[in-house]
């Protein structure tokens, strides 16, 4: 028999998901038997599993994060998986970079016994973190082999009928059908790509984006590790908010499995806040500070700091030296966030 104590600090996940309804923790809206999806557009629960204080206190699920093999996410792997495509001189030096991508609808167990109807590029969320340098000629062959038609958007400069939107140039892909995107890689920095299919928040918030990274042409200063993070949330019952949280698509998986880094080293993150449903995210790292610059435009820092905020679509790059030894936890700075997915940890190594 738990104690009171005991209980006070072991909340299954309903009494998390109706804690708004006192003004107390999570959305408005949420309660504890979720809602039927609504047209396709939302997740299929399983009977909810108890969340624990754990790790330190934090909250997080009993018995730990679905493990990557199991649920068709692996988050570590996509920390350092730049995709650099299959490469080729043209004719005026240049270097084209060409991709294959394909949007696929899939199944992932995003937490214990919550399965996921996602619609992905390539079969992960977040998509493949595509890289090229300022300059490169760019080559993206998208097919559509998913249920409903979608699109690939690419922040960055191009020309209209290369925007991946509806009504403009090929527009809307229908299932079964392919394009392929060109343009060239401009400008540099940390930018992102994703679905801008109507209605537009599901066609995101299921899966429909990735990173999108343009090295400068001369190169940054080097970095000893470097890795992308992106923010994501999960709208699992078909409402207008998120049910979980997490850093690149599998909520708590930093918690049990810590971003190895090396004491002094220099670590570049880039890191992508794709969430929707919510107006904001942040990142904020325990026992340390960090340079921020603000859409990776830009080779000057911003500011020095340990907390930052990005909106929807807002990106950065973050540099980071770990002085000492030791855990140290990163997470959003907004409560409801880490307690529902969005924490981890830094392990980092002596020299």
């Amino acid at each position: 028999m738990l104690s009171g104590a005991a209980l006070a600090v072991v909340p299954t996940f309903s009494v998390l998901a109706t804690a708004a309804a006192d003004g107390s923790g999570t959305h408005s809206g949420h309660n504890g038997e979720p809602a039927a999806p609504l047209d396709g557009q939302g997740g299929r629960q399983a009977e909810p599993r108890g969340m624990a204080v754990d790790h330190a206190g934090h909250a997080g699920f009993a018995g730990g994060p679905v493990p990557a093999d199991r649920a068709g996410i692996d988050p570590t792997a996509i920390l350092r998986d730049f995709d650099k495509g299959k490469t080729r001189l043209l004719p005026d030096g240049r270097t084209l970079r060409e991709w294959d991508i394909v949007a696929v609808d899939k199944e992932f167990e995003i937490a214990p016994g919550v399965m996921f109807p996602g619609w992905s590029y390539n079969g992960r969320i977040p998509g493949p973190t595509l890289w090229a340098r300022e300059g490169d000629a760019l080559r993206i062959n998208f097919t559509n082999a998913g249920a409903h038609p979608h699109t690939m958007h690419f922040h960055g400069i191009h020309r209209a009928s290369m925007d991946g939107t509806p009504g403009i140039g090929a527009g809307s892909i229908e299932p079964g059908q392919r394009f392929t995107y060109e343009f060239d890689a401009t400008p540099f920095g940390t930018h992102l790509y994703h679905c801008h299919q109507s209605p537009l928040a599901p066609h995101i918030a299921k899966g429909l984006y990735g990173g999108f990274i343009i090295e400068p042409k001369a190169g940054r200063p080097k970095a000893d590790d470097e890795m992308v993070m992106v923010m994501n949330g999960y709208n699992t019952d078909g409402g207008d908010d998120n049910e979980f949280y997490s850093v690149n698509g599998l909520p708590f998986h930093f918690m049990d499995h810590p971003v190895q880094v090396k004491q002094n080293a220099l670590v570049r993150i880039h890191l992508i806040n794709v969430l929707e449903y919510d107006p904001i995210n942040s990142f904020h790292v325990h026992g340390n500070f960090f340079h921020y610059y603000p859409t990776g435009t830009m080779l000057t820092p911003s500011e020095y700091t340990d907390t930052i905020s990005q909106v929807q679509g807002q990106r950065g790059v973050v540099e980071i030296r770990f002085p000492y030894p030791g855990k140290y936890m990163f997470h959003a700075h907004k409560t409801e966030f880490a307690e529902l997915g969005w924490m981890g940890f830094f392990e980092v190594s002596p020299e």
